[in-house]
């Protein structure tokens, strides 16, 4: 179901709709949505430049990143993200080709989705609010994905959009695996980019 596109008082999805023709672009209009989910998405998109859209649902929307090589299991790996706007919480399950034309053009598949759980914690071991920790600059969540499992920190470079996105060292960290190469299909459809591409599928909402 679409929802009709809403101003919310801090204009938290100002910047995601500002960019989009919904008339269109099969992507939701999307509204702030306050919920007790603490879901996840990782978009792979095939845009100009493939990369993959790591998705926090925290305060009534999706806070969002661009990881050009995506996520890794081996805390070595210092990948680098890159803030984008906000995203509906709509967005969760989106997955078909943004038109030519429009901004992010591409292909978009739901590579890995489930819950995640805030792992910040202050000098005290008092646990920080993941919207607050992440205006601060660094907050550690732990996912429950159905391709990643454990935690991850997300840290700030400076005041800029510069962000890293690192595997922490516990029982999940593997040096060995890479699974955007040998898992890169859907976890909803299946399917990979290069199929939803192929289809012409405009996605759904």
């Amino acid at each position: 179901m679409r929802h009709a596109a809403t101003r919310d008082e801090k204009g938290a999805l100002a910047a995601y709709q500002s960019k989009r023709d919904f008339r269109v672009t099969n992507e939701p209009e999307g509204r702030l949505r306050e919920t007790n989910e603490h879901r996840f998405v990782i978009q792979k998109h095939a845009a100009s430049t493939l990369h993959y859209d790591f998705r926090l649902e925290c305060a009534g929307v999706l806070m969002s990143w661009a990881v050009p090589k995506g996520p890794s299991t081996d805390p070595s790996q210092r990948r680098l993200a890159l803030r984008t706007e906000d995203h509906p919480i709509d967005y969760l399950d989106f997955e078909g080709v943004i038109p030519e034309g429009q901004y992010g053009a591409g292909a978009v598949i739901v590579w890995d989705t489930g819950r995640y759980r805030n792992m910040t914690r202050d000098n005290d071991g008092t646990e920080v609010p993941l919207e607050r920790a992440l205006e601060q600059g660094h907050a550690k969540v732990w996912l429950e994905g159905q391709k990643l499992i454990g935690g991850y920190a997300l840290t700030r470079l400076g005041t800029g959009t510069r962000w890293l996105l690192v595997k922490t060292r516990d029982e999940h960290a593997n040096s060995r695996r890479n699974l955007t190469r040998t898992a890169p299909e859907s976890v909803l459809s299946g399917r990979t980019v290069e199929q939803v591409r192929t289809s012409g599928a405009k996605g759904h909402a």
